[in-house]
């Protein structure tokens, strides 16, 4: 039995783009929170239930409500089978399979709060559904053949940090996404995907009353949906996204941006997560020592499923008090977390901006509407949290979520292992390319012609999820 860890991310509000060779596919994307009032511990709480999922091989002394059944910030609609059939799934950047609750299935979920039916996939229903056998290419690659048992196919088995499971056997059918056709336009295109038929769940998967279909794995392994499309020759590992955080929307895009170009920073090899250097970190030209861990072993993750960011505790303690020996507030806690404080003027002009440099000289710059939070008139409160988070050799781990990566558009380039990033107006649009050369204009508006891959969300949660997969 082979095993990995994987996790997940969850983002703002967005469009997928997906480019394939010639083309390009939407995704409509759902924030969970969308139109509700802006609420701290909603943030924390999510990002709790993230780090128990997403960081199960890493030890996390975090207190609170340490569920796995947070949906994340955000969900996606994606069409399954012949005829194809709706199915609410969490979009998980860290994950390497697509796995759909199957009919029957005791266990799974009936009924969720996010304001949809839940859907069973039925193998018999699909006209073009097929069982995943153990001489099956996509077996053989990723498990021990002689654990594989001909009568029950190829099956996967996977284990949440709080014991939580999914379990089933793997199905090959059609996956609907909708095609670019040029400027703001769609039609669409059918892609075989190899995916988990989930038929057992046990702990909160269970029992979340923000239960999803399933969940679509983006990660970096050959197991992907990502990966597979790119096996096929339909797509480039690459994906991009751009979160706004004041409109709440955004693009996140699979394929070739063309424009804006961005500046990339090389992945750390070997790691389960999207790991980069981060070489020096200042306040406004006030440098601050990392602990050194984080320089040597490159412990800095980027994460667009958390909502905050996470420090060490010293590097927590230095950042607030060289922020405030800038500009002097009286500090009070907040939901016995958060540190807030009392303030008239405008904060931009008030606070300095916070500088991550990268190794190759990349640098992202957070700026005070980033990293404050107004809760209400007057009151602010400050987005960095102490993470306590360490790997199995007990190093330190610095997490960004997309509070330090709203308005920018951020690149996963998976082909030549970098990660990159500009400023843009993610409320605007990106340019994406396909594989003739083709150049199309996508942005906020595109959604109109009601796609029906709806990427609505990066679930397992909005901050870090580790997730043991064994596949026999």
């Amino acid at each position: 039995m082979e095993s990995r860890i994987n996790f997940c991310v969850a983002v703002a509000v967005f469009i997928i783009v997906t480019e394939i060779a010639s083309c390009h596919f939407v995704f409509e994307v759902q924030h969970k929170f969308a139109g509700k009032g802006k609420n701290l511990a909603h943030f924390k709480s999510h990002d709790t239930r993230r780090h128990s999922r997403m960081l199960a091989s890493v030890d996390l002394p975090l207190g609170g409500d340490s569920r796995v059944d947070s949906v994340g910030l955000y969900f996606t609609k994606i069409k399954l089978g012949t005829p194809p059939k709706e199915y609410h799934v969490q979009v998980d950047t860290g994950s390497d399979i697509l796995w759909i609750n199957c009919s029957p299935c005791p266990k799974c979920p009936s009924k969720t709060n996010l304001g949809f039916s839940l859907s069973l996939y039925d193998v018999n229903a699909s006209s073009t559904s097929k069982k995943v056998g153990c001489d099956d290419d996509f077996c053989s690659f990723i498990s021990n053949s002689d654990s594989c048992q001909p009568d029950l196919g190829c099956s996967y088995h996977i284990v949440y940090a709080d014991q939580s499971t999914s379990e089933g056997n793997f199905i090959r059918d059609n996956l609907s996404l909708d095609q670019v056709t040029g400027n703001l336009l769609t039609g669409p295109l059918g892609q075989e995907v190899v995916f988990g038929c989930g038929s057992d769940q046990s702990g909160q998967l269970g029992k979340s009353e923000s239960a999803v279909d399933g969940v679509m794995g983006f990660g970096q392994a050959n197991t992907s949906v990502l990966s597979q499309l790119a096996a096929a020759g339909d797509a480039k590992r690459v994906f991009s996204h751009c979160l706004d955080n004041v409109k709440g929307g955004g693009i996140f895009a699979i394929g070739v941006v063309d424009s804006p170009a961005d500046k990339t920073t090389p992945m750390v090899p070997n790691q389960m997560h999207y790991n980069v250097m981060l070489m020096e970190m200042d306040v406004d030209g006030a440098s601050l020592d990392l602990p050194p861990s984080i320089v040597r072993k490159g412990g800095t993750i980027i994460d667009s499923g958390t909502t905050l960011a996470y420090l060490p505790q010293a590097l927590y303690d230095s950042l607030i008090e060289t922020i405030t020996s800038r500009q002097p507030v009286k500090l009070h806690i907040v939901e016995e977390t958060f540190q807030c404080f009392t303030f008239t003027k405008d904060v931009n002009q008030a606070f300095p901006p916070v500088n991550f440099h990268f190794e190759d000289s990349l640098k992202l710059t957070v700026y005070p509407h980033d990293y404050l939070f107004s809760l209400e008139s007057e009151m602010y409160c400050f987005g960095w949290q102490v993470g306590g988070m360490t790997t199995e050799d007990r190093s330190e781990v610095i997490l960004l979520g997309d509070m330090v990566l709203s308005n920018k558009l951020v690149v996963y380039d998976l082909e030549n292992e970098v990660i990159g990033w500009t400023d843009h107006n993610c409320s605007s649009s990106i340019k994406v390319k396909d594989g003739s050369g083709g150049v199309y204009s996508v942005g906020a508006d595109n959604l109109s012609s009601a796609p029906p891959l709806l990427l609505i969300g990066k679930l397992l949660a909005i901050l870090s999820t580790f997730v043991a997969v064994a596949f026999t």
